[in-house]
């Protein structure tokens, strides 16, 4: 993959730079967050350090979703709760706190290859339809009442995770190994936070039902 790394730490970029390169990923190192804007578009994959020294990284990844699907992994000493429900709502596809195991790091980064071959891969063009809310699975648009109801890329595999299932019971663990590439992935509360923004953004907390101690339901 063609990474895009935002790491102003030399010592914390130079080691990352390294492992990347050893298992076959092409890494650009930029140091700032406008940077991060210049050179997204021939990137895979941007790892996002939120203590740059111009911009905060949340900031950069607000205006990055603006214009870019690209798949973002934060990676950070940031830890609290705040920034990581931020982070995620903003449009973030994982959150890593620092010190992170490169090993697991790869994995994500894996998991993330993965899910970006699965979306080019041809599809079958499939509308599911729950109550007023109409889901083009092919052409990843969401539509509530006849208006369009705007996602970030994460939230709308979430949605289309239930909706390819619709009616019936999913556990967490399939979702979170369609969406993430894991079913035991370490920062689980992240469907949470995409669940309730789902909720909330569709405007039919009643359509996504909560099975306790099993999984989720989308309709009836």
């Amino acid at each position: 993959m063609q990474i895009l790394l935002a790491e102003d730490d030399d010592g914390v970029a130079g080691a990352l730079v390294e492992v990347l390169y050893d298992h076959g990923h092409i890494t650009r190192r930029v140091t700032r967050g406008r940077d991060v804007l210049t050179y997204h578009r021939s990137s895979d994959l941007l790892l996002l350090d939120l203590g740059l020294p111009d911009v905060d990284g949340l900031e950069v990844l607000r205006r990055l979703r603006a214009v870019s699907d690209l798949s973002v992994l934060v990676l950070t000493a940031r830890g609290d709760e705040r920034s990581v429900v931020r982070g995620l709502r903003l449009g973030a596809d994982d959150y890593l706190v620092k010190p992170v195991r490169l090993t697991e790091l790869l994995a994500r980064i894996e998991a993330v290859t993965r899910r970006t071959a699965a979306a080019r891969a041809p599809r079958t063009a499939r509308t599911v339809r729950v109550g007023d809310v109409e889901i083009a699975l092919d052409a990843r648009q969401v539509r509530v009442d006849g208006a369009e109801a705007e996602l970030t890329t994460k939230e709308f595999d979430v949605l289309a995770a239930l909706a390819r299932r619709a009616g019936t019971a999913v556990s967490r663990e399939q979702v979170l190994d369609e969406v993430w590439g894991d079913a035991y992935h370490a920062v689980s509360r992240s469907l949470d936070v995409h669940l309730t923004q789902l909720r909330a953004k569709l405007g039919r907390p009643e359509l996504l039902t909560t099975i306790r101690g099993f999984g989720f339901r989308l309709g009836d």
